[in-house]
Formats: structure tokens, C-alpha cells, sequence
């Protein structure tokens, strides 16, 4: 430890300066994007073992801090290509309205400043310890509901299946498993299904300190998914056993989280037997954290016997590489604070004005809670029930917001509606009028919960132009902003129940007729492609 501490306390004087240069730098580029991730991301259950990362990412880099020290820093122009990139990247994820972006473009950044002052070298001895850094940054929530929702299938089908061989009569549909007592939901919250990433970064550590072949490394890691899964289930058909004798006691409150514990501490002994039987395979491993220095240095004779240069000497302090990374920070920076790139467009009335009867429909306000009302960040919103006189229901949903920013974008019904439980099934396009023979293509899908289905449509009316995919409104809000100084947009929603005495061709064709119907009026409140600020 004394020698680790000696041999930090050589490091020249001036390379803490520009290190703290560069940290004060991203911090203030990136402080809201920094603030979203480590208060709100990583204080989700799910993403809790994100505030360990950076310390493991230290504990990689000390590690290495003699294979380091081995090579000198070598600078190279080869690192600005990543670190354009990150500040590239930074404009898509500020004016798209996208945090993982803006996560990915820190990312690059780090890595080209590293390797503008280090060199290819020194880049990859640290290579292990900057990936392990990606692990900290929370998917978006689309791609995590899609990885949930087919890990949650999987699981409660081979649940299912162990409590077959128990002898017990079940039957699953969807993630909703019918008990002969009850039905048990494998929902988003299962705390086993949590552990997923979490295990599988532990598995990746486990086989960089494994150290042996790249194929049981990948053996290592790559099995601690279908482990995850195979203990989820068994925890699963655990919980559907005891219920019979205590009832939902066993799938709630401490037991639930408990369990889940405990799944993932079996898990961790299971990986250590199978390094202990990988590295029987095939003679004696070496540990990836022993130092293993190839070359002594690769500073030439006559450069090493160069006078050094004085630590705070003017050609350290404007070192062009030094020079070049400060501008582009400083005038990232800069731009993000000095220039508004969005203005606010409001509605062109306002949704307390929207009609409550629509051809044949009659409709009915609905409100929402203010814990609703406050994470979706909307500008404002408006729920309505229609009906008309043959008794079906449609309930109509939009949000508006008047500027899209980070935290504050439109959500997708396809990363909610999972959340409540709700699995889609049959999800595609469709055509609707749009009013005076404009055909609009809108996303369709059937969900369905506990037995209960309902047809739903929706789409993202965006400045003009009616797109079906968040990716689309992230790439149109990054234009928009740039050329049109505008991220206005909205999310229309409509859902009408399928009877069971009805086919889904009868719940289409009510849907049908109704947008017909509502689309023409919410042109008259949704603003369009020419509006303005104020107008």
C-alpha cells in the first residue's frame, strides 16, 4: 500500500491539474445528465448495484498501476476521433431528449482523452477497467421492459413446468400462472428477475479475474443468464408451492425480497464451482490482476536521457493535444448554456376546451393522479371515456408537451403498459383516416391481463409529422431542434376493451370509426408543422 502511495505521489504535479480540468469539465457538461443517472436511475431497485461500479473501476485501474507506470504516456490524435464522436453524440442525446445517449457520449469522452494523452498503449491496459464502466450506465427503459418481458415468459414457463413434475395441475398464460387456489403474476417487480444484470456484471468481473482461456471466459460469463433464469423459476415453483400452505404471504413483502436474496447468493457459489471446474480443464489458470509486463518501456535511449521538463513548464501547460480537448470542451459547454435551441410551443387551445361529444361519441373527463402527473413532465394532458349508444367504450388519452428535453419526452405506451402488467400480443401497424382523405399509419396492438384483452392504437403527432417509434421522435426532436428551433410533440392514445362476446375485428372497427372522428379535432389543438411560438 506505502509503495502504491509513493508511486501515486510521483505522478507530475500538472498531470492532476489537467485531470481536474477535465473532470470539472464533463462534470459541468454533463451535471444533468449525471444527477438523472446516480439519483434517479441508480435509486431504482433494479439498478442499485450501479453505485459499486466506480469503485470497482479503481479498484481495476490500481490494480494495473504497474503495468502503467511500465509504459510511458505516449500522446496520440487517434483519441480525438472518440472524443468527436462522444461531443457529437452529446448534441443527439441533449436535443433528443435521450439520457443513455448522452451516458454513451460521456463515455467516449473519457476514452479519448485518455487516449489523446496516454497513447494506444496505455489505452489498453486500462481497456477492462473503461468497459466496466459502461456497466453503470442504466438501459433505457424500452430496451429493459423488452429484455423483462421475455425473461418473465421464459421463467414462468419453466416454473410452470417443475411444478408440473410436483405433481401440482397449473396452467400459464402469458406470465399470469392460474393455480388450482389462485393465480400468481411474474410482474416487471420480480425481485429474482432483478438480480439478471447485476449477475451477469459479477459473472463478467469473475472472468477477467479468472484469467484463463477466451473460451471459458465466455463460458463464465455467458452462462450466468440461463443460471438466472433456471433459479428465478425454481423460486417461482417454490412460491406456488408454499402458497397452497401459507397463501400470498409467500409472494409479497419480506419473503418476496428475501428470496430473491437468496436466489442470487446461490447463484455466486454455482459460478465459483464452475471457474473451479473450468480452470481443472486444460492445467493452471494465471490470475488476470498479476501485472505481466512484456517490455520495459518503450521510451527510446535518448529520449529517457533527456533533461525531464520542468512540471509546470509553458510547453506542458499548452500541449497542443491539451489545448485542443479544453476548446472543444470548453466550447461544448458553452453552447449547451448560451444558446436555447428549443422554444416553447403551446397548444393551439387548450385541452380544457377539447369537445366531450364527437359525432356519435359522448364523453366523460377523467383525471389523473398527481404521482402520474408528476413523472411524466407533460405541458398538459387530457383522458376522456367516450361512449356511444350501443354501450362500447373507448377511452382517449393525449399528452402534450411544449419543449422535449432530458427527462422530459414522451413516453410509449410499450414501456408502461408492461409495467401494470399488461403483455402485448399481435403488435403492428395500422391505417386510419386522418381527415379529408389523409391515411395516417399507427401503431396497433392487443394487450392483454389476467384474461382480459383490450385493442389499442397509438401514434406520436411530432411538429407536423405523425411518427410510430420513440426512435423516430428522438431523431426528429435532434433535427427539429437544430433546423426548427422546435420539440414540441404529443402522444395520442386510444384503447377500447375486446368482449368476450365479440371478435377483435368488431373492436377494430370501432376504433376505426372513432379516430375518423377525433382526428379532425385534434388538429384544431395539436400544432402542426408551420406554428410558432405564441401562436
Amino acid at each position: 500500500m506505502i509503495k502504491g502511495i509513493e508511486e501515486i505521489a510521483t505522478i507530475k504535479p500538472i498531470s492532476w491539474i489537467k485531470a481536474g480540468v477535465y473532470a470539472l469539465g464533463i462534470i459541468l457538461i454533463y451535471y444533468s445528465a449525471l444527477v438523472w443517472m446516480i439519483f434517479h436511475e441508480w435509486a431504482r431497485e433494479d439498478n442499485s448495484h450501479c453505485y459499486l461500479i466506480p469503485f470497482v473501476v479503481l479498484y481495476l485501474l490500481w490494480e494495473k498501476r504497474s503495468a502503467l507506470r511500465s509504459f510511458a504516456s505516449v500522446p496520440s490524435w487517434k483519441g480525438a476521433v472518440p472524443l468527436l464522436f462522444g461531443l457529437g453524440l452529446f448534441w443527439v442525446g441533449e436535443f433528443g431528449g435521450e439520457f443513455f445517449t448522452l451516458y454513451i457520449s460521456l463515455w467516449l469522452v473519457v476514452v479519448g482523452l485518455i487516449w489523446l494523452h496516454n497513447g494506444s498503449r496505455k489505452l489498453r491496459e486500462m481497456g477492462f477497467a473503461l468497459f466496466m464502466m459502461l456497466t453503470m450506465f442504466p438501459f433505457p427503459n424500452f430496451i429493459n421492459t423488452k429484455i423483462l418481458v421475455n425473461l418473465r415468459i421464459i421463467s414462468s414457463d419453466l416454473g410452470v413446468k417443475m411444478l408440473h413434475l410436483c405433481g401440482m395441475s397449473v396452467y400459464r398464460e402469458g406470465n399470469i400462472i392460474e393455480l388450482p387456489f389462485t393465480n400468481l403474476q411474474v410482474v416487471d417487480a420480480c425481485s429474482g428477475l432483478r438480480f439478471v444484470v447485476s449477475l451477469g456484471i459479477l459473472s463478467l468481473l469473475m472472468a477477467y479475474l479468472f484469467g484463463g482461456s477466451l473460451w471459458k471466459k465466455a463460458i463464465l460469463f455467458l452462462s450466468s443468464l440461463p443460471l438466472a433464469i433456471f433459479t428465478n423459476s425454481i423460486r417461482i415453483a417454490v412460491t406456488g408451492i408454499l402458497w397452497s400452505f401459507w397463501g400470498a404471504r409467500v409472494a409479497e413483502g419480506f419473503f418476496h425480497g428475501f428470496s430473491g436474496w437468496l436466489i442470487f447468493m446461490v447463484t455466486i457459489p454455482v459460478l465459483l464451482l464452475e471457474m473451479w471446474v473450468l480452470g481443472k480443464i486444460g492445467g493452471k489458470t494465471e490470475s488476470a490482476t498479476q501485472p505481466v509486463v512484456k517490455e520495459k518501456s518503450i521510451i527510446s535511449p535518448s529520449v529517457e536521457q533527456m533533461p525531464e521538463t520542468p512540471p509546470f513548464s509553458r510547453s506542458t501547460i499548452l500541449q497542443p493535444v491539451f489545448v485542443t480537448a479544453l476548446v472543444l470542451l470548453a466550447a461544448t459547454f458553452a453552447l449547451s448554456r448560451g444558446v436555447e435551441f428549443r422554444e416553447k410551443i403551446p397548444l393551439k387551445k387548450s385541452f380544457n376546451e377539447f369537445p366531450l361529444t364527437v359525432g356519435e361519441w359522448a364523453g366523460k373527463r377523467q383525471s389523473m393522479e398527481q404521482l402520474f402527473i408528476d413523472s411524466l413532465h407533460f405541458s398538459d394532458y387530457i383522458m376522456v371515456s367516450y361512449r356511444n349508444p350501443k354501450g362500447p367504450e373507448i377511452d382517449f388519452y393525449v399528452a402534450y408537451y411544449e419543449t422535449q428535453r432530458k427527462g422530459e419526452t414522451t413516453h410509449s405506451p410499450e414501456t408502461c403498459f408492461p409495467g401494470s402488467g399488461w403483455s402485448f400480443k399481435q403488435a403492428g401497424l395500422a391505417i386510419i383516416d386522418g381527415g379529408d382523405g389523409r391515411m395516417m399509419k399507427v401503431n396497433r396492438t392487443l394487450v392483454e391481463k389476467s384474461g382480459s384483452r383490450q385493442l389499442m392504437y397509438f401514434w406520436f403527432p411530432q411538429r407536423g409529422r405523425i411518427l410510430t417509434s420513440l426512435p423516430q421522435v428522438k431523431i426528429y426532436s435532434f433535427w427539429d431542434a437544430l433546423t426548427r428551433q422546435r420539440t414540441d410533440g404529443a402522444l395520442v392514445r386510444m384503447i377500447t376493451p375486446v368482449y368476450k362476446s365479440e371478435r377483435i375485428e368488431d373492436a377494430e372497427k370501432r376504433l376505426q370509426g372513432f379516430a375518423r372522428e377525433i382526428a379532425p379535432a385534434l388538429e384544431e389543438f395539436i400544432p402542426g408543422k408551420d406554428s410558432v411560438k405564441g401562436t
